[in-house]
C-alpha cells in the first residue's frame, strides 16, 4: 500500500463502524444499504466502486489509472483502492474481469485552468487528474461521490439502465469546465483508438463515437451528452501526433474551432463560467450509432432531477436484493449483500431503446425472435460464470435467464462462425478462455425448468458449438477423444472441459427427447478418462500418438503447460459430471479423500505462481482466487466424508473473503467469486450445473429466506451456528430427517425449510452412505 494507506484504512474502519451502528434500520431501508462497493476494489478483486443498476448498460465509475497494457492487470476495472488520484469518470467497466477494456466516454470536471493531458499521478498539477481522499468518498449501490481536492469539486454519480447521471458542485469563485477525453481506455496503449468523432449539435447536445482495436477488435461505442446549463464556450481538439495519447507534441496540439472533429485523438472542453448551482450532466451510450444514443437519451433520460434518479437506482437495488433475506453479524450481511450485488452486475444490457444491438459479425441486428421482442445482453465470461453465477440467476431470476438465453441464441445466429459466445461483450467476441460453456448455461436453465426460449434453436446452437472443428482443436477431440498437446496448447484442460460441456448438452437433449443427440454427447462426456493417467494419479495431456507428454511436473503452471490457469493439482478434480467415476479411478473413497487432504494441506511456496497472476487465494495447492478450484471442497461429499467438506468450506470462507477493499482473494470474474460465496453461505452449491442437484455443504448465516419467483419462500435455518460449532450434526427438510448430501432444485422451488443443527464435533455418519451422495455418470440413481 502507498504511504497514505493508514489514514485511508482508518477512515474505512470508521465508516464500517458507522454501518455496524445502523444495522437496526437496515431492514426497513432495504438491503442496498448493506452493500459496500469498496469490497474487491483493492488487491486482485478488480471490481469498480461506481454507480450502476442491476444488469445495466451503464457502469459510471472513477478511473484512478489507465496504464499501458503490460502493467495494467490490477486496474482491470479502472480503479485501485490504493491510488491517490482520479483521472476522470468513464461510463463502461467490467466487474472483476481478469482481462479488460472499456473505460468509454471519460469526463473530468475542472475548476480553473484546464490541462489537456492526465499528467503524472506522482506529480500533482502536471495534468487534469486530481488528488482525492477516501474520507470524501461515498460508495453505495447505485451512487458514488467524491471530492476532487485539487479543484474543490464535489462529484456525484448515479445511473439508470442506459443513462449515466452526473452532478458536479464547483467552487463559486472559479470558472467551471467539463473535459471530455476520447483517447484513453482501460488497458491503454498507443494507437488503440482507430477513429473517433465528436460534435456539438445546435441544441447543445454533445455526441460522438469511437472505434477501438482493444480486446474485441473494431468495437464501436457511441454516446450523447447534455447539460442543464448553457455552455459559455467550447473548444474541440484533435490531439493526433506521431505518438498517440502519450506525450503529445507538434501541430496536433492546436485547438479546432469547428462544430465537429474527426480523428484518433479527440478532446472537448466545455466551459460554463462561474456557477452558483451544480452542473448536471446526463450521458447515454449506444453500441450502434450516435442517433441511437440520442434516442436512448431522449427516452430514458428525461428531466434533471438527480436525487430522483439516485432514489430510483436505490429502489432498483432494493428490489433486486430482496430476493434473499439473511440474518447474521453486520460483517456477514455486508459480505452477503455485496456478493449478491456483484452477482447482479453482469451480463449487461447491450441494446438500444429501438431494440437494435451489434452482433459478433459487427452488424446491427434487431432483438426479435419467434417469441417476439427480447432484451439483448452481453458481457459473458463463460469460463467463469457457468459454474455458480448463472445457476444463481436460474434460482433467483429465471425471467432474466430466459432473456440471457435468447441473447445467446441470437449471438450464435449472428456469428460468422455459428457458435455461441465464449467471452463476449457489447455483442463482440474476444475468444478468451476455453470450452463452450454457454452450453451448460443453457442446459442448466432448461433442466431446472426455465422456458420462454426456443429450445430447438438452443439445442441446434449448442450442437453447432460442440462440433465446430476449428475452435480449440475440436476436430481432433472429436476424432481422438482428446485434444493432443502437440496440436493445441492447454490440451488437458480443454479435453476435460469439453467432456463436461458434452455431458451438459446430453442432459438437455435427453430432456427434449432427442435420444440420438443424447447418445452422441453422453459418449463424448466420458472422454475425461483419456486425460487420466493412473501411473501418476493426475490428469495429463496426451500427444497425437496417444502417449502422455513428458517430462511431467504436476506443480507446473504457465504458458506452454497442459493446463489453463492451473496445474495438475488443480485440474485433476475437474470431472463434475462424473465424480463417482473419478473416485473409482483414484482408488476409492479413502484414497480420494487422502488426495484431497494432500491438496489442501500441501506446503506451497507463496511465490510458486508469481508468473501466473490469476492463480491466487492459495490453501495448499487449492487456489480459490481462480475458478478451476471452486467445486473442489465439495468433492468430499462424493466420497463419504461430508464433514470434511464442512471443515474446508470454513477454512475457505474465513481466509478468502473479508468486508474490506482487498476482501476478495482473486478476480470476482463478473460475479462468480461472489456467487460461490452466496451459495456456500446458504449451505449448498451447484457442483454440476445441468443436473438438478446441489451438493450440501454447511450454512454460514443463521437464517436465510429465499423469496422465489413463484411466490414461495425457501428458508435455511442453522441452529447453534458459531465458530465453536462448525460441523453439521443433523439436517431436516420440512421437518423430516434428510440423510443425503444433496438437495434437488425442485425441493427448493416447492418452498419450505431446510434446517441444520450444528455441533462442535464432526458427524462422520451423516451423509456417508453411497446412496446419500450426489449423482454422477457412473452412479445414476433410478
Amino acid at each position: 500500500m502507498k504511504q497514505h494507506a493508514p489514514q485511508a484504512w482508518l477512515m474505512f474502519a470508521l465508516a464500517a463502524s458507522l454501518v455496524l451502528c445502523s444495522t437496526g434500520a437496515v431492514a426497513a431501508n432495504g438491503h442496498a444499504a448493506e452493500v459496500d462497493p469498496r469490497i474487491g476494489t483493492g488487491g486482485d478483486g478488480h471490481t469498480f466502486p461506481g454507480a450502476t443498476v442491476p444488469f445495466g448498460m451503464i457502469q459510471l465509475s472513477p478511473d484512478t489509472a489507465m496504464p499501458d497494457f503490460k502493467h495494467a492487470y490490477k486496474w482491470a476495472a479502472g480503479y485501485q483502492y490504493g491510488d491517490p488520484t482520479i483521472m476522470g469518470f468513464s461510463h463502461t467497466h467490467f466487474s472483476g474481469s481478469g482481462h479488460s477494456d472499456l473505460g468509454d466516454v471519460l469526463v473530468m470536471p475542472i475548476a480553473g485552468d484546464v490541462k489537456l493531458d492526465p499528467g503524472d499521478p506522482a506529480k500533482p498539477g502536471s495534468g487534469y487528474r486530481s488528488r482525492f481522499s477516501h474520507a470524501s468518498e461515498v460508495e453505495q449501490a447505485g451512487y458514488y461521490a467524491v471530492t476532487l481536492s485539487d479543484y474543490g469539486v464535489r462529484a456525484e454519480l448515479t445511473a439508470s439502465t442506459r443513462i449515466g447521471w452526473h452532478r458536479y458542485t464547483f467552487p463559486k469563485d472559479r470558472p467551471a469546465h467539463l473535459l471530455l477525453d476520447l483517447r484513453p481506455s482501460i488497458y491503454d496503449y498507443p494507437g488503440k483508438v482507430l477513429w473517433s468523432r465528436l460534435r456539438v449539435r445546435a441544441d447543445g447536445t454533445v455526441s460522438g463515437c469511437r472505434t477501438t482495436r482493444g480486446w474485441a477488435p473494431g468495437r464501436e461505442l457511441c454516446f450523447a451528452m447534455r447539460f442543464n446549463r448553457p455552455m459559455v464556450s467550447r473548444t474541440l481538439y484533435d490531439r493526433e501526433s506521431d505518438v498517440l495519447y502519450k506525450g503529445f507534441k507538434g501541430p496536433g496540439n492546436q485547438p479546432e474551432d469547428h462544430d465537429a472533429e474527426n480523428g484518433r485523438a479527440l478532446e472537448g472542453v466545455f466551459d460554463f463560467g462561474k456557477l452558483a448551482q451544480p452542473l448536471l450532466v446526463k450521458v447515454a451510450i449506444s453500441p450502434v450509432s450516435e442517433a441511437n444514443a440520442i434516442a436512448n437519451l431522449d427516452q430514458d433520460g428525461n428531466g434533471w432531477d438527480f436525487d430522483a434518479r439516485r432514489a430510483d437506482a436505490t429502489a432498483a437495488w432494493n428490489k433486486a436484493l430482496s430476493a434473499i433475506d439473511v440474518s447474521g453479524t453486520p460483517d456477514q450481511r455486508t459480505q452477503f449483500y455485496t456478493s449478491l450485488y456483484h452477482a447482479m452486475l453482469a451480463p449487461t444490457l447491450s441494446m438500444d431503446v429501438n431494440g437494435e444491438y451489434r452482433g459478433p459479425d459487427h452488424q446491427v441486428h434487431k432483438a426479435q425472435d419467434k417469441q417476439g421482442a427480447f432484451d439483448f445482453y452481453s458481457s459473458w465470461s463463460m469460463w467463469d460464470v457457468y459454474r455458480a453465477e448463472e445457476p444463481l440467476m436460474v434460482l433467483l431470476r429465471p425471467d432474466l435467464s430466459t432473456q440471457f438465453i435468447r441473447s445467446l441464441i441470437a449471438a450464435q445466429q449472428d456469428s460468422p462462425f455459428g457458435i455461441l459466445p465464449v467471452w463476449a461483450y457489447q455483442g463482440l467476441e474476444t475468444w478468451c478462455m476455453i470450452g463452450y460453456h454457454a452450453v451448460p448455461v443453457i442446459a442448466d436453465a432448461y433442466i431446472k425448468g426455465v422456458r420462454g426460449f426456443d429450445a430447438e434453436a438452443a439445442l441446434k446452437a449448442m450442437v453447432a458449438s460442440a462440433t465446430y472443428g476449428p475452435y480449440g482443436d475440436l476436430a481432433d477431440y472429436m476424432k481422438l477423444g482428446y485434444v493432443p498437446i502437440d496440436k493445441e496448447p492447454e490440451a488437458a484442460s480443454k479435453t476435460l472441459e469439453y467432456a463436461y460441456d458434452d455431458w451438459s448438452l446430453a442432459q438437455m437433449a435427453k430432456a427434449m427427447g432427442r435420444h440420438d443427440t443424447y447418445a452422441t454427447f453422453e459418449k463424448r462426456a466420458a472422454n475425461w478418462r483419456n486425460a487420466w493417467d493412473p501411473g501418476t494419479g493426475f490428469m495429463r495431456a496426451k500427444l497425437g500418438n496417444g502417449q502422455f507428454r513428458t517430462p511431467f511436473d504436476p506443480t507446473y503452471a504457465g504458458y506452454g503447460s497442459d493446463y489453463t490457469e492451473g496445474n495438475a493439482w488443480q485440474y485433476s478434480w475437474y470431472v463434475p459430471q462424473d465424480v463417482a467415476g473419478l473416485v473409482t479411478a483414484m482408488g476409492g473413497d479413502a484414497k480420494f479423500v487422502a488426495k484431497l487432504d494432500e491438496l489442501f494441506d500441501a506446503k506451497v511456496d507463496p511465490g510458486h505462481f508469481k508468473n501466473v497472476e490469476d492463480i491466487t487465494g492459495l490453501i495448499g495447492w487449492y487456489a480459490h482466487g481462480n475458478e478451476p478450484s471452486h467445486h473442489i471442497a465439495y468433492l468430499y461429499d462424493y466420497a463419504g466424508a461430508p464433514w470434511k467438506t464442512q471443515a474446508r468450506l470454513k477454512q475457505i470462507m474465513d481466509s478468502q473473503y473479508a468486508a474490506r477493499p482487498d476482501g476478495l482473494a482473486g478476480n470476482d470474474d463478473l460475479g462468480q467469486m461472489s456467487a460461490w460465496y452466496i451459495f456456500t453461505a446458504l449451505g449448498f452449491y451447484p457442483v454440476t450445473p445441468a443436473s438438478d442437484e446441489y451438493a450440501i455443504g454447511r450454512p454460514f448465516v443463521p437464517k436465510a429466506a429465499i423469496h422465489l419467483p413463484n411466490g414461495r419462500t425457501f428458508t435455511v435455518v442453522a441452529e447453534h451456528l458459531d465458530d465453536a460449532h462448525p460441523y453439521v450434526g443433523a439436517v431436516t427438510l420440512n421437518g423430516k430427517p434428510l440423510d443425503r448430501v444433496y438437495l434437488r432444485h425442485g425441493e427448493i422451488l416447492a418452498g419450505g425449510e431446510l434446517r441444520f443443527t450444528m455441533q462442535a464435533e464432526p458427524n462422520r455418519q451423516w451423509g456417508a452412505a453411497v446412496a446419500a451422495r450426489p449423482a454422477a455418470m457412473s452412479a445414476y440413481r433410478p
